[in-house]
């Protein structure tokens, strides 16, 4: 029962990781890629899925999406109260666009 429940949400992470990725990419492409980190074959192959696509891929059982860093850095900034929430969040972003963006297509 357990493991029905935990594919169930893993269905359910597919499919709004998917809608969203779309929708950030067909607003502004760009921006999108940055916030997805993506490059542009995965864009491409994310832009044009159709919702019978996106179905079929979040019903998968593995997750489509990803942390995007290891680095205890980054992660730090982004959890961490301590520091000015507006400070931390531009941080967290000069060191995330400083890495190399891998291409998941």
């Amino acid at each position: 029962m357990r493991t029905a429940n935990l594919a169930e949400e893993i269905r359910e992470l597919n499919l709004s990781y998917l809608m969203l990725a779309q929708r950030l990419l067909l607003e502004d492409r760009q921006a999108g890629m940055f916030r997805l980190g993506v490059g542009e074959d995965a864009a491409d192959v994310l832009e044009s899925l159709s919702p019978a696509q996106i179905l079929r891929m979040s019903s998968s059982g593995m997750m489509l999406c990803q942390v995007r860093f290891d680095e205890r850095l980054l992660l730090e900034l982004l959890a961490n109260h301590e520091r000015e929430p507006a400070v931390a969040s531009i941080h967290a972003a000069i060191l995330a666009a400083s890495r190399p963006v891998e291409n998941l297509a």
